[in-house]
This record gives structure tokens, C-alpha cells and sequence, in this order.
């Protein structure tokens, strides 16, 4: 006697589910909560770059009201044809370079000793980290103290080891090198905590796993550390070169742009132009030719360090 098995017809799968659309209202606690950021953005961010896109087409100034005479594309040809624009965009490119490189070095350096310290490590994330939160003026008095000829500390360093020093805040040639110092020592926390965060986020077992591997500590920085960090390091790249091109407040309060401008920025000669000069729409004019300039240098950083990471 043969027995058949009966196989039970498949259920139909049942049709998608279609979202269901959010009631009426339903958003409006979010835009809320959302209203007052977008009036401070308008207020304080957007509104008053758009007034100054309109001023840079205007022949604005301090000492009369309204907007003035139109001019069109004259402010921006003239700064086109301005060598203190021209030098003053190389200081501060030049002040980018300086700075850049080692302020992503160091701090993945730095990050890396105080991430595999055994004991007193809130001590070494508290030193690296304290000097970003100290106001800039008091950067200021502090290097300025560090860099006076006959009294500083560096130059009382140098001498004890039969070293002269140079003019670092009086010679052009060593103006600019004595500021990067400065920026370096003062910004380096913020790159640090970026760094220190992303080694913790890398999981133990690769380096466990590679260890037991055969791998010395070296390959491990090399095939692990670096490459987990492709992210973090774009990050901080892109964040330090805008950071780096938009330099004021320590070239302003150490040097005021001297020796000889040597040290001038484009934001201090925006600022000498629109409040020295009383010639707002010209200084609103450089003001958009230099953001142009930052989001050009932070695109073309931002696609090397990319293209850098994809072939780790």
C-alpha cells in the first residue's frame, strides 16, 4: 500500500506594506524645537553673508550710511590687482603649510603614546589638551614673554647650551616659523581628542590577533592603526587646513601682522581694509574671493587625503 504526501497549497505572500503617511501635526513639535537655531543661523551666519555679497558690489564704507554708489565688479578686479592681497593670501597659505602637517602628525603620535600608557593616562590627555582651551590673548602674552630677546625662556634655553638666537618675532624670516610654533603647541589638543577617540574605537582583537600572528608592533601601526584611521585622519586634515587658513587672532595679537607685514594675513588685511580703511565693500569683496579660495584648497586636501586612503 503506497502513501501519497500531500503537500499543502503555499500561502500567497502577503502585498507590501505601504508607510503610513504621518498624521497632521505629527512634525510639529521637531520644527519647533528646531525654530530658534534656524532664526540665530539667519541672524547671525547666513543673513549676514548674503548683506555681504550684496556689499561687495557696492562702494560701502564706515563713514556714511547706506550701501553707497553701485560698482559692480570693481572691488573684486581691483583685489584681483592688489599685491597686498596677493602677499597676504601667501602668508597665510604659507602659514598653512607650516602648520598642517605637523599638527596631524604629532597629534597621531601623541595619541598613540598616551592611548598604550598603562598608568597616568588622564594626565597625559589633560596636558596635551589643556592649552587648546586657554584663550588666545593669553597665548599671546605667553609666547610674546617666550620669544623677547634677552628675557625670554628660549632664548635663556639656547644660551645654556652655547646656542645663539635669532629675532624670532623681528626678523621676516622667522616671524611666520615662531607663530606656527606658537599654533602648533596652542591647537594640538583638538587633533589629539580626534585621534585618541578613533583608537578607541579599534577593537583589541585585531591587535590580539595579530600579535599572535607574529606581527611586531610597527606592522601593527602600519596594517592596522593606520588604516583604521583613514576616516579620522581625513577628518582632521580637512578641519585643521580651514582652521589653518582662517588664522587671525595669534598673528594679530603677537606680531599685528609685522615684522613689515610679514605676517599679515588675508582676514587681518580684510579687517585693516573694512575698520582702518573704512572701505567695507572692498573688504567684503576680498572676504568672498578668499572663501573661494578655502573651498577650493579644502576640496582639492579633501579628494588627496581620499584618494590617499583608498589605496592604505
Amino acid at each position: 500500500m503506497s502513501t501519497e504526501t500531500v503537500t499543502p497549497p503555499a500561502r500567497p505572500a502577503p502585498p507590501p506594506s505601504t508607510p503610513t503617511p504621518p498624521a497632521p501635526g505629527q512634525g510639529r513639535p521637531a520644527a519647533a524645537f528646531l525654530l530658534p537655531f534656524a532664526i540665530l543661523y539667519l541672524a547671525f551666519i547666513a543673513g549676514p553673508a548674503v548683506y555681504g555679497l550684496i556689499m561687495s558690489f557696492f562702494d560701502a564704507s564706515l563713514v556714511r550710511p547706506g550701501l553707497g554708489s553701485f560698482a559692480g565688479f570693481g572691488n573684486y578686479a581691483e583685489a584681483l590687482q592688489d599685491p597686498d592681497f596677493w602677499s597676504s593670501l601667501w602668508h597665510t597659505l604659507w602659514f598653512t603649510i607650516l602648520t598642517t602637517p605637523p599638527l596631524i602628525v604629532l597629534a597621531f603620535v601623541f595619541a598613540l603614546l598616551a592611548d598604550r600608557v598603562g598608568r597616568g593616562r588622564w594626565f597625559f590627555r589633560l596636558a596635551f589638551f589643556a592649552p587648546f582651551i586657554l584663550p588666545s590673548a593669553v597665548i599671546a602674552l605667553i609666547w610674546i614673554f617666550m620669544y623677547t630677546p634677552e628675557l625670554g625662556l628660549i632664548e635663556a634655553g639656547l644660551n645654556t647650551v652655547g646656542l645663539s638666537s635669532p629675532a624670532w618675532l623681528g626678523d621676516p624670516a622667522w616671524a611666520m616659523p615662531s607663530l606656527a610654533i606658537t599654533t602648533i603647541w596652542w591647537t594640538l589638543g583638538f587633533n589629539f581628542i580626534l585621534y585618541l577617540a578613533g583608537l578607541q574605537e579599534i577593537p583589541r582583537e585585531l591587535y590580539e590577533a595579530s600579535a599572535i600572528d607574529g606581527a611586531g608592533p610597527w606592522q601593527q601601526i602600519r596594517r592596522i592603526t593606520i588604516p583604521m584611521l583613514g576616516r579620522t585622519t581625513t577628518l582632521v586634515a580637512v578641519l585643521q587646513v580651514i582652521a589653518s587658513l582662517k588664522v587671525f587672532d595669534q598673528m594679530y595679537l603677537i606680531t599685528n601682522g609685522g615684522p613689515d607685514f610679514a605676517t599679515r594675513s588675508v582676514l587681518q588685511y580684510v579687517y585693516d581694509q573694512g575698520f582702518t580703511n573704512f572701505r567695507l565693500g572692498y573688504a567684503a569683496a576680498i572676504s568672498m574671493l578668499f572663501f573661494l579660495v578655502v573651498l577650493a584648497v579644502s576640496a582639492v586636501w579633501f579628494s588627496i587625503v581620499r584618494r590617499q586612503e583608498k589605496e592604505v
